[in-house]
């Protein structure tokens, strides 16, 4: 199913989502608007966007407040992107060249610092004190991920755990606070609210899951990014890991290597010992069990469209192969 099925339930809404951001997206200074625009309208999913929306609409929530707060997550989740293809020096994403390949990396900073701004006006504009927490505490949380995922860059010794840590914290956190944003405005009970949460949470982390795996398994030109970046940059994801734990002593090794090193010399060698060591599988194995989770957590939500849209939302985390 294509996430154009996937938000059926809810295409008026991410059209009048589309026009907030463009509204919002304006700035006098035109490089803001250049650069802002140009990643924004680059082809993504729109996952967190559409997850405010189904949350909310689940909640029965009959507002406008979920258009503004779409917009937000779609802002932090662009300003983080900027950052990260700065900090990785990435020059591809969703096929086109990054911003900072086309704009250089000053103003690549300096525009997600615009966005992460903007988008802290807009969450001032809905007046609502729980809404501003969250999402404050969520992008302090994001800016940790950050953090530990460059503390373990080249380190071959980071445990599973590490590694979920750093996906709970850069991808998954804002997920999870998408979801709870659309229970909030929904009037949710502190139950509901704390399971629709969770359901965001696992569903982020099967989602990063399940990017790692494409990393070394997609169609370059499906998932508009070079096969083996993650190892380029010395990321230790769990299909490395697992490598490592699983694989020869001779394939461990290479992968060792890599890690520390960065670089895609041995990078065909690897490929194969990932395949071999059934790397792929297990990785695939931790997401469908976290898409899992995520469903269940929805189990005390009455039945409505956007419950049913966020349940296929779990399983398109895990079957997509871009």
């Amino acid at each position: 199913m294509s996430t154009k099925q996937l938000y059926a339930p809810i295409a008026a809404d991410m059209q009048a989502v589309d026009a907030v951001i463009r509204q919002r997206l304006h700035s006098d200074v035109v490089l803001i608007r250049q650069i802002a625009e140009y990643i924004i309208h680059s082809g993504g999913k729109r996952m967190r966007p559409a997850l405010v929306l189904f949350a909310a609409g689940a909640m029965g929530y009959e507002g406008t407040h979920h258009h503004q707060l779409a917009a937000v997550v779609e802002f932090i989740h662009t300003a983080t992107l900027l950052h990260d293809d700065v900090v990785d020096e990435s020059e591809l994403r969703r096929g086109n060249k990054t911003a900072n390949a086309m704009f250089g990396n000053a103003a690549s900073v300096l525009v997600g610092d615009f966005l992460y701004t903007r988008a802290f006006q807009m969450m001032v504009g809905v007046d609502n004190m729980r809404v501003m927490q969250v999402l404050a505490d969520a992008t302090n949380i994001i800016a940790e991920g950050e953090v530990l995922q460059l503390l373990n860059c080249h380190n071959a010794d980071v445990e599973i755990e590490d590694y979920l840590r750093v996906i709970r914290y850069k991808t998954a956190k804002l997920f999870e606070a998408a979801t709870r944003l659309g229970a909030i405005l929904g009037g949710a009970d502190e139950t509901t609210e704390a399971s629709i949460a969770a359901f965001g949470m696992h569903l982020g982390t099967a989602f990063q899951l399940i990017d790692d795996v494409l990393d070394y398994s997609s169609d370059e030109a499906a998932t508009g990014k070079h096969l083996g970046d993650d190892l380029a940059e010395g990321k230790p994801t769990l299909p490395l890991i697992h490598t490592m734990q699983h694989g020869t002593p001779e394939q461990a090794a290479l992968v060792r290597k890599a890690i520390e090193t960065g670089g895609r010399d041995d990078f065909a060698a690897i490929l194969v010992a990932i395949h071999e060591s059934g790397a792929l599988e297990e990785t695939r194995r931790y997401a469908r069990a976290e898409a899992k989770l995520a469903a269940d957590a929805l189990s005390a939500l009455s039945p409505s469209i956007f419950k049913e849209a966020l349940l296929q939302l779990s399983d398109f985390a895990v079957g997509r192969d871009h």
